[in-house]
């Protein structure tokens, strides 16, 4: 059977249909993740854009709670922080400080006020931002992130924490009820300049479409790179039966007669 103007081989066929069935498999994928990550990012601003609540939410629903804004009462346990290491700001390495916060109504939630460069990680650095007494701030509700698998293990005996482990950080704390969220506080300034708030990351890597080019681009190459194979095949062995006219017509007669 001759497709495209040649008989397909076997091993080259096989070969081939695998290797594109598997790039235009992925390439589909990357199709759906594009969609998925695009309606994600979308629901998080949509939801960073509704007004700002005036208080916490009886229960939280990740879908219409995570990254809206919420502003509380109360007064931070400045005695109880601890800190995310390996996070940056601008280009400089530093901490994120975490402070549960005593809230006004009852109840405590920790709340990240924000980046603080490696210099002044002590609280004695930083002394004009450590609020003591009542006061209130706006920030983004969030869920605690999980780890990926290079995430070093927090260490709550050396008060550095890579991720937040919220019934990790009140059993270091002693705080029972903390709520199952946390508080990313807005960018309104510190006295003293520090912590840096406003570090809420309301934008996702999103590099689908790259990958859907990719994977599709790459079926396509392997399409063409067997087409073209097989039709150099046939024009090789197109010529063949002519050479072996020729050699036959130019054959000494003599040998024949010798037969």
């Amino acid at each position: 059977m001759r497709i495209l103007g040649f008989r397909p081989t076997f091993w080259p066929t096989v070969i081939t249909a695998g290797a594109v069935l598997l790039a235009v498999g992925l390439g589909t994928w990357q199709v759906q993740r594009l969609f998925w990550k695009e309606g994600l990012i979308a629901a998080r601003q949509a939801n960073a854009r509704a007004p700002v609540l005036d208080k916490l939410p009886a229960t939280f629903r990740p879908d219409r709670d995570a990254y809206r804004r919420v502003t509380v009462e109360g007064r931070y346990l400045n005695d109880k922080e601890i800190y995310l290491a390996a996070r940056s700001h601008r280009g400089n390495a530093g901490f994120h400080v975490v402070t549960p916060f005593a809230l006004a109504g009852g109840g405590h939630i920790l709340v990240d006020r924000g980046w603080v460069p490696l210099s002044v990680k002590e609280p004695i650095g930083r002394a004009a931002g450590q609020i003591d007494g009542p006061t209130k701030l706006t920030g983004y509700m969030r869920l605690p992130s999980v780890g990926g698998y290079f995430t070093p293990d927090n260490e709550p005996s050396g008060n550095i924490w890579y991720t937040v482990d919220i019934p990790a950080i009140g059993r270091k704390t002693g705080i029972a009820d903390l709520k199952p969220f946390y508080l990313e506080r807005d960018a309104t300034p510190m006295p003293g300049g520090f912590p840096v708030g406003g570090q809420t990351r309301l934008d996702l890597p999103n590099n689908h479409l790259q990958y859907v080019v990719t994977w599709y681009a790459l079926a396509i190459i392997g399409l063409v790179i067997y087409i073209l194979y097989h039709r150099r095949r046939e024009r090789e062995m197109a010529r063949r039966p002519d050479s072996n006219k020729a050699d036959s017509n130019n054959s000494d007669p003599s040998d024949t007669d010798a037969a």
